[in-house]
């Protein structure tokens, strides 16, 4: 399975393959959007809803299909499960849908994120936005990175040359003082909040310059922003100055920075 699996990589079909799951999980997602959802506190208090659960469920039933007995790593079943005592070479990360606060209440920028991780480096990724029907993703190695509004054909997309004034993207649950700090120590005068890992997207298209986090994150939540970005001619680091990796303890990450050209 793992030679399939290469070779629809390096066809790029592996990619198209992700996307369409992608979109058929935002199908889920949606009915539940602004719809009253009831959300449910996991032991970290992290919220859930059905919708982060049905959206898993189909995942991971594509991914078996296509790809069966890869290993995935997906945030619902580890919640439920707990993580595995270790990565193999080859696992899935999957984050059903990122940005659940914001979806609870009503905003649009919450995705679903699948990314295939090869030896601790993350080798493809996709981000699908449900609420406004799009979807980023990383080409073959080398190959790029593309956008599509569903339905649409495919375009490529880069990371814009950084500009006199470069803006940063941060996380909503940052105070002002806090953002405007981050934004400086990476050279950038004005930022803008947002959710999930759409924050990877919009640099990778251009719109932004950069993207610092300090708090803790988990793999699922940037392993599919980060393939689509580093395609895009963008970078993600860690706090060691390296490119971010993937099958940590406890599949969790600290500090990172994702940057545009």
């Amino acid at each position: 399975m793992i030679k399939r699996l290469t070779a629809d990589l390096a066809s790029g079909a592996l990619t198209e393959a992700m996307a369409d799951i992608a979109e058929d999980a935002a199908r889920v997602i949606l009915p539940y959007w602004r719809n009253g959802v009831v959300a449910e506190s996991k032991v970290d208090d992290s919220p859930v809803t059905r919708a982060d659960r049905e959206a898993e469920l189909l995942i991971l039933a594509r991914l078996e299909a296509l790809y069966p007995g890869v290993q995935t790593v997906a945030e619902e079943a580890v919640a439920a499960d707990g993580a595995p005592a270790e990565a193999a070479d080859w696992f899935w990360l999957i984050d059903p849908l990122d940005g659940t606060r914001g979806f609870i209440e009503g905003r649009e920028s919450f995705t679903v994120n699948i990314a295939l991780v090869h030896r601790a480096a993350v080798v493809a990724g996709v981000v699908t936005a449900p609420a406004t029907a799009t979807t980023w993703r990383s080409g073959v190695p080398g190959g790029g990175a593309f956008r599509r509004r569903v339905g649409e054909a495919w375009q490529a997309i880069r990371v814009r040359n950084r500009p006199a004034s470069p803006m940063a993207v941060m996380s909503h649950s940052m105070t002002d003082a806090e953002a405007q700090r981050l934004a400086s120590r990476h050279g950038c005068v004005q930022w803008q909040g947002t959710d999930s890992s759409l924050k990877f997207c919009l640099i990778a298209e251009g719109r932004f310059d950069a993207y610092p986090r300090t708090g803790p994150t988990s793999e699922w939540d940037t392993a599919a922003g980060q393939a689509v970005l580093e395609a895009a001619g963008g970078r993600v680091m860690g706090e060691d100055g390296q490119p971010l990796r993937y099958g940590k303890s406890c599949f969790a990450n600290g500090g990172f920075v994702a940057l545009g050209g």
